[in-house]
């Protein structure tokens, strides 16, 4: 017997019924489901993470204990993230920041802690963050200033998971704060960065000068 059979004999039954739900036909609404009858369940979490498959790890994000992440626990599932692709890896992060990281201070404290810290999708989280406090309409912290000197300073060297953050923040700020909307064109237009990105019909470019314009377009008309 293989170690990989041996792991899967050492499951629990409620892990086994749960893994028989998911397969390649399983869609996030579907995990949502799934995740609305379990409620909180970290030791179950941690059998579906164990797996190191992308859908029961996305499942096994819903349903963890938040109070459990501890900065080294969050450490532990970026190095198991790494095995995955490109975009299963980010939409991992994004999924834990937007599930389980924004849901309580201590969780948020660690987040805001990440602008500089050595995990690529740690600092990709924090800037994800700062964009999404913007575009949920939320009354943004006071450090816009700030993140647009950082922006303009480091962007273009960061790596793409992260750089797509920055730029999404830098995106809604020049969407929500008028008095540095010029600015956040002009980063844009300085960048390049999307320049030529060819998107699906109804999708907003994520070239900050369209971005932003559309997206003002947009509320000007309600």
């Amino acid at each position: 017997m293989n170690e990989n059979q041996g792991a899967e004999r050492k499951r629990s039954l409620k892990a086994e019924d749960i893994l028989q739900k998911i397969n390649s036909e399983t869609k996030l609404g579907d995990l949502r489901k799934i995740a609305k009858d379990i409620k909180v369940d970290h030791e179950l979490a941690m059998e579906l993470w164990a797996t190191e498959e992308f859908l029961p790890r996305l499942l096994a994000i819903l349903i963890m204990d938040k109070k459990l992440l501890s900065q080294d626990v969050l450490n532990k599932f970026d190095k198991d993230m790494q095995a995955h692709t490109f975009d299963e890896r980010n939409n991992l992060m994004d999924w834990l920041m937007a599930n389980q990281l924004t849901k309580n201070k201590k969780n948020i404290a660690l987040m805001e802690s990440w602008e500089k810290s050595p995990s690529a999708l740690q600092r990709r989280a924090f800037w994800y963050y700062q964009a999404r406090l913007r575009w949920t309409g939320q009354i943004p912290p006071d450090n816009t200033s700030y993140l647009l000197s950082a922006l303009e300073a480091a962007i273009t060297q960061e790596e793409p998971e992260v750089q797509w953050a920055m730029n999404f923040t830098a995106g809604w700020i020049g969407v929500y704060d008028e008095k540095n909307r010029a600015r956040c064109i002009q980063l844009g237009e300085n960048t390049g960065l999307y320049k030529d990105e060819i998107v699906a019909k109804g999708c907003t470019p994520d070239y900050l000068p369209e971005f932003i314009t559309i997206e003002v377009n947009k509320r000007q008309k309600k």
